[in-house]
Formats: C-alpha cells, sequence, structure tokens
C-alpha cells in the first residue's frame, strides 16, 4: 500500500476542516492573534452586545453597494430595417405596336395619367370602323325581324278565328270535316310561323351583340396604344425608346410613389405580442435623418425561413427627401414599465445559470435578485425584478453569495 496517496489525503481533509470549520481561528492566527481570545472574548458576559457586534462586524467582507431607484421608462422594441416605396409598379405594354413617343427621363415627375408611351395604331383604326360598319347593319335588320315576328302573329290570329268558326259549323253539320281539318292546319302552320320569325329576332340580337362586342374589343386595342401613369409619382427608369417594339409585357417605365414612404423591420417572435398596430414608431436613417410615423401593418404570418413577422411604418415624406432602400434602425414604442438602470458589470450568475444582481438587505446580509434585460445604453443597462429601491452590489459581488453577511460601503450613483 502507498503511502504518499494516504498522507496526501489526510493533508487535504485536515485543511478542508480548518478552511470550513476553524476559519475564524485560522484568520486569526493568521494575522498573529490568539485562536480563542475572539471565542472567549465574545463569550465573556461582561462584554456589551455593542463591542461582540464590532468584533463580529470585522470579519464581514467589504463590498462596493449602489442603491437604486426603479423609474418609469419606454420599453421600446429596438429593430433593424430599410426605406420602402409606398406604391412602386412597373407599366408594361399590352399589345405589340412601335413607340412613336420621345422617351422621358428616370427622375421626371408625372401625374396621374400623364403619357408615358404612344404606340402606332397600325390598321387598327380600320379594324374599328368594320366593326361598326358591321353594327350598323346588324341594327338596320331588326325592324325587318320585328316585321316578321308581326306578320306571324296576324296569321297566327286569323287562323285561330277561322278555326273557331269552322268547329262550331262542324258541330251543327254544316262544314264538312276536310274543312275542319284544313284550318286547324293553318293554326299549326301560323304558330310555326311566329316561332320562326322569334327566332330570327333573336338572331338579329346576337348580332348585335356581336358586333357590339367588335367594337368594344377595337377600341380596347387603340386604347391599349397609349400608356399613362397610374398614379402620382417619379419615374426610376426612363420610358421606353422612340421606335422601340413593344410586345406583351414589354417594360415602358417604372413609377415609384415617395411622398409616403413605409420604414420595414422584423420582429422576432419573443417581441411580437409587444406591437400594436397604430403604435408609435421612429427611425434613424443610416444618413443621419430621424422620422416619426405610426405602425400600419403587422404581419400574422411569420417568415418561414427567420421565423420573423414584418412590420411597416408608415411615414410622411412630402419633400422627397427619404430615398427608397435606405437602412434605418426602428424603434417601436411599447407599454412602458419600471426598471432599474444598473452598470453593467453588476450583473452576474448564482448556482443554477440564471442573470441577476446581488442586493444587501437590511440585515447586511446579500441576497440573489433575477432579473430581465430590457435594453442597454453607453453608460449601463436597464433591467426589471427588483424592488423599488435596492442595494446593488457593484464592487466584489463574485466574491459573496446568498446569505454571507458583508460590510457594505456606498457609492453615489455618478461615480
Amino acid at each position: 500500500m502507498r503511502l504518499i496517496p494516504l498522507l496526501t489525503a489526510v493533508v487535504v481533509a485536515a485543511s478542508l476542516y480548518l478552511l470550513v470549520i476553524e476559519r475564524d481561528s485560522l484568520m486569526a492566527f493568521a494575522r498573529g492573534e490568539n485562536p480563542q481570545s475572539l471565542t472567549e472574548t465574545v463569550g465573556r458576559p461582561e462584554e456589551t452586545s455593542t463591542e461582540i457586534v464590532e468584533k463580529v462586524a470585522e470579519n464581514r467582507i467589504g463590498v462596493v453597494v449602489l442603491r437604486s431607484e426603479s423609474r418609469a421608462i419606454d420599453s421600446a422594441v429596438i429593430l433593424r430595417g430599410q426605406t420602402r416605396a409606398a406604391r412602386q409598379v412597373e407599366v408594361r405594354a399590352e399589345t405589340s405596336a412601335t413607340v412613336i413617343s420621345e422617351p422621358l427621363r428616370n427622375g421626371a415627375q408625372v401625374k396621374t395619367g400623364d403619357l408615358l408611351c404612344q404606340l402606332a395604331p397600325g390598321t387598327r383604326m380600320a379594324a374599328m370602323l368594320e366593326a361598326r360598319a358591321r353594327l350598323s347593319e346588324a341594327r338596320s335588320r331588326v325592324p325587318e325581324a320585328e316585321a316578321r315576328l308581326d306578320e306571324a302573329r296576324a296569321r297566327l290570329k286569323e287562323a285561330q278565328i277561322n278555326n273557331n268558326a269552322s268547329r262550331k259549323l262542324a258541330e251543327g253539320g254544316y262544314v264538312s270535316d276536310t274543312r275542319l281539318a284544313a284550318t286547324q292546319a293553318s293554326e299549326r302552320a301560323a304558330i310555326a310561323g311566329i316561332a320562326s320569325a322569334e327566332t330570327g329576332l333573336q338572331t338579329t340580337s346576337a348580332g348585335i351583340e356581336s358586333a357590339v362586342a367588335a367594337v368594344a374589343s377595337a377600341q380596347k386595342e387603340i386604347d391599349r396604344l397609349t400608356i399613362t401613369a397610374p398614379f402620382d409619382g417619379l419615374l426610376e427608369s426612363d420610358t421606353a425608346e422612340l421606335g422601340s417594339l413593344m410586345q406583351p409585357g414589354s417594360l415602358c417605365a417604372t413609377v415609384i410613389q415617395l411622398d409616403t414612404i413605409k420604414v420595414v423591420g422584423f420582429v422576432p417572435e419573443t417581441q411580437v405580442n409587444r406591437i400594436q398596430v397604430g403604435a408609435m414608431a421612429g427611425a434613424q436613417l443610416a444618413a443621419g435623418q430621424r422620422v416619426q410615423g405610426r405602425v400600419t401593418f403587422l404581419s400574422r404570418s411569420a417568415d418561414p425561413t427567420t421565423r420573423t413577422f414584418e412590420v411597416q411604418i408608415t411615414v410622411s415624406n412630402a419633400d422627397l427627401a427619404i430615398r427608397d432602400g435606405q437602412t434605418a434602425d426602428i424603434a417601436i414604442s411599447a407599454p412602458g414599465e419600471r426598471a432599474h438602470k444598473l452598470p453593467q458589470s453588476s450583473l452576474t450568475l448564482n448556482n443554477d445559470g440564471q442573470l441577476g444582481v446581488r442586493v444587501v438587505n437590511q440585515d447586511q446580509i446579500v441576497a440573489f435578485y433575477p432579473v430581465k434585460f430590457l435594453r442597454d445604453e453607453s453608460d449601463g443597462v436597464w433591467v426589471t425584478g427588483l424592488p423599488d429601491v435596492a442595494d446593488v452590489i457593484v464592487v466584489g459581488q463574485d466574491f459573496v453569495v446568498e446569505g454571507v453577511p458583508v460590510a457594505p460601503t456606498y457609492r453615489e450613483a455618478a461615480q
């Protein structure tokens, strides 16, 4: 059996006993005092309680404490995003033709209905005249069809009168069966004639509707030759060049609206419930501009990749100083709460890994409070979870644990 490990274990056990059980005696021995003097002194009946407290206080650990009072702050949600034009559209051709108008250059302001691209009419005017002629022809057939229908109805009425007379005479034996059968046949023929006349009138009406549709189609094709601005805005690109051949879907121009602009950001799912539509918001652009507006849109569906929700802030931009696509730091106001502003170095972790701070209570005993981090600034951090007034340990908090008596030294908040 080896003696060295056994001796080492004995030495370690003795050291732990002295450090834990006989700590006061060991510290007294290190200071050159009699290890029994503190116990004997404390135990003397003739010694006052004040003297006992003073001697016990000599063994407390010294810490620096900051007395902090909670303050009401606006708990803003901080995001990063970019500006986006309120409206942007690519105006494209709907027909094939050659551009015959002079181009407008990018940056030009346009109003609703302003001409962007004018296309050559080609044979479209002739097609319109042909469609109108067919419409006139179809309409001219209406009186004839109506006359035929009136004639058929008159014949039917005559046939019905003859048939009724023949039937009554036949009952008295004054008309032969052959004569009665002939009048009945005439009545049936008159009914068929009415059906034929009505069909002819319907055919004429269908021809008119077809001609009207042809005229509307020709007019629509002519209207497509003129491409106009859909709203007030700026040209982001030149319009199509003179002589360019446009096909359906060819780009004429890109128009953007910037007099009202949106600041778009993406909020994480942990913060989305703190934002409300209509809340005040501000943003600082990369160029240094500061703008204010209100939240006008909060997405109900998260981005499948980032698990964030889009939020839009509408901002007035009457002078067009803000451009589309600028980077912005966004702050959206949320319901305020009371918080403490502490040095960042005062934050620590307990044995369970919880973020918090160590404070000194009224009995000068260390206590640990878990805190919730709100936001950080250049001179400190804002946290919640503490009483309205708390003595926070800012120096020495990592050398004490909960329940340890300390000797606090108070520091002013400005130090």
